[in-house]
């Protein structure tokens, strides 16, 4: 087991393996272990804290996690009673533990119950994110594998070697569908769709899953060139002049299929609102205003996902001017209770707007933070609250507002722009 060090804060990470991992941290030192959960949310992954080993010991037994980052030193329990606790609960959560104090009998009974790796502080800066995607990626296989022999089967394909995960994926990929959510304008009047991946493959069940396989495989491309075929041949069953969102990997827009006129999709591009994911990754695309223009060029509009989500955001915001920008969820959730987080969003809107930029708020789950969200002069929304994903096109719904209050009146957005 190895002590690591480093410097700089997961700047160069492109975020492979973080994306959808369920992390919590524990430290009871409320700065870093705040520090530490930005850092990890910034690259895609879902984490909740806890200030001490007892909270850790609780929140461990209410829902399935894919890693524990634990400080060693702790007031009411150390890491080590954590991590016993928690093979006690569950064998398949990595666990990572940090110390200050690196010391060679810890590690070794940290090595005897099962911790993955050992960190030493400050957070193992550089390596930090690294080291807890490696471990998610082993959590999520253990677990598979645990789940699989339980039914009787063999281990899922996370388990397996290259081949077998890559028969998986092909799967996968012969199988995929697209499911679509409703993005509405203020009034509630339907603006567009945004496809979402799916896919009937067991082993890889969700898109998270497809993704992480097509980057262990260098098949991303693949994914891309699927999604946009599949999405194309539904657009004509939407209704006339409804703009379709469609997710597109940061490295796909240098895609030379992407560029060619003959296309279904670029056949539909006036429609196509292209929405850029992994942004961590556009410093991989080579003359990216190039790129984006030619796109531009061919009619397809570009959009930014995940605006507000630190300063890697706001950097791809820079880079591409984008026609539409989506919130960060991190900001639409409970928007409506909070004052810092809705002056942060009263900003972002006021920068868009100045510079042309639609707001899409995504992610909205009530109606208490859609009226807020109006109020801060969002022009579309998206969410649970509108309609859940489905196949082929959900109706939205449009929720009256809570009593006493009454709804912005700026004009909707008319259409595509």
């Amino acid at each position: 087991m190895k002590l690591m060090v480093g410097s700089g804060a997961c700047s160069q990470f492109d975020g492979r393996g973080l994306r959808g991992a369920r992390v919590l941290v524990v430290d009871d030192d409320d700065l870093g272990r705040r520090t530490m959960v930005r850092t990890l949310q910034v690259h895609g992954a879902h984490v909740g804290e806890a200030a001490g080993g007892r909270e850790a010991i609780e929140a461990v037994g209410r829902e399935p996690l894919d890693v524990v980052l634990c400080d060693l030193v702790m007031p009411d329990a150390d890491g080590i009673e954590v991590l016993r606790a928690i093979r006690d609960r569950d064998l398949d959560v990595s666990v990572v533990l940090m110390t200050g104090l690196p010391d060679f009998h810890t590690a070794v009974a940290a090595l005897r119950l099962g911790a993955m790796d050992y960190l030493t502080k400050p957070e193992a800066n550089g390596h930090l994110c690294e080291v807890v995607a490696r471990a998610a990626t082993a959590g999520r296989l253990a677990r598979a594998r645990r789940e699989a022999l339980a039914a009787g089967g063999r281990p899922g394909p996370d388990a397996r070697d290259s081949v077998e995960l890559g028969h998986a994926f092909d799967r996968a990929l012969d199988t995929l569908w697209m499911a679509f959510q409703p993005i509405v304008r203020r009034d509630g009047t339907l603006y567009g769709y945004e496809a979402l991946m799916r896919t009937r493959e067991e082993t890889l069940p969700h898109p998270g899953a497809v993704l992480d396989a097509a980057e262990r495989l260098g098949r991303t491309g693949e994914v891309g060139r699927r999604t946009r075929e599949l999405t194309a041949s539904s657009v004509g069953r939407a209704a006339e002049g409804t703009t379709i969102f469609l997710n597109l990997h940061a490295v796909d827009l240098a895609d030379p299929d992407l560029r060619r006129d003959d296309t279904p999709i670029a056949l539909a591009a006036q429609r196509i609102v292209l929405e850029v994911t992994e942004r961590a990754s556009l410093e991989r695309v080579e003359n990216l205003s190039g790129a984006v223009g030619a796109l531009r060029r061919r009619g397809f509009r570009i959009a930014l996902d995940d605006l507000g989500a630190g300063y890697a955001g706001l950097t791809a915001f820079a880079q591409l001017v984008p026609d539409v920008a989506k919130l960060d969820m991190s900001l639409v959730r409970g928007v409506d209770a909070d004052e810092r987080r809705a002056k942060v969003v009263r900003a972002i809107t006021d920068l868009c707007h100045d510079l042309k930029v639609l707001v899409v708020a995504e992610g909205v789950e009530t109606v208490a933070e859609r009226d807020a969200l109006l109020d801060l002069d969002c022009d579309l929304f998206q969410g649970f609250l509108i309609a859940r994903p489905g196949a082929p096109f959900p109706v939205p719904v449009w929720p009256a507002a809570e009593k006493g209050r009454q709804l912005s009146l700026r004009p909707p957005v008319e259409g595509p722009t």
